[in-house]
């Protein structure tokens, strides 16, 4: 039995027994009758609106899971997609805030990267290398009379294959 068939069922027990309306215990009764039926419609009030609230916090949940599956995915896929397998990839530190960043072996021959975290321009100079086969310290420098603007390994790459021939 619902809450509002109880109050429903003792105001009907209390009209059918012919009560003395003078009476100031019935008077009384008569009072709390109402109260409770005034409690009752207060309570499956705030019951229907629960409900509906709780309907749109399951919708709002529901659209939040699909906005964090489409956000991470793709944050997910962009950390992986960048990655050429057959490129070198190296750790730079910022000295500036101490992030560790990822980068490849073209990126530090461009000469320069900002930093992801705190923005600063991270700055590469190549200029002098040591050879690995020797040990000793090797200028590069770009001997190509054709080259306008080319990074050095592709000179040096350049070079190398007229050494060949």
């Amino acid at each position: 039995m619902e809450l509002n068939e109880k109050v429903a069922y003792i105001k009907g027990l209390m009209d059918g027994m012919k009560l003395n309306e003078n009476d100031d215990t019935v008077k009384i009764i008569k009072n709390v009758v109402e109260l409770l039926e005034d409690l009752t419609e207060e309570v499956l009030e705030l019951g229907d609106l629960y409900d509906e609230l709780s309907e749109q916090v399951d919708e709002i949940d529901q659209d939040l899971s699909i906005v964090e599956d489409d956000l991470y995915d793709d944050e997910d896929d962009d950390d992986f997609d960048d990655f050429d397998e057959d490129s070198e990839y190296y750790e730079v530190v910022c000295p500036d805030c101490g992030d560790e960043i990822c980068v490849s072996e073209d990126i530090l021959i461009e000469g320069a990267i900002e930093c992801p975290n705190c923005g600063k321009l991270l700055e590469f100079d190549f200029s002098t290398l040591i050879d690995e086969d020797d040990g000793k310290t090797k200028e590069y420098v770009c001997t190509n009379p054709d080259c306008s603007e080319c990074t050095m390994n592709e000179c040096l790459s350049d070079d190398d294959d007229d050494d060949d021939e």
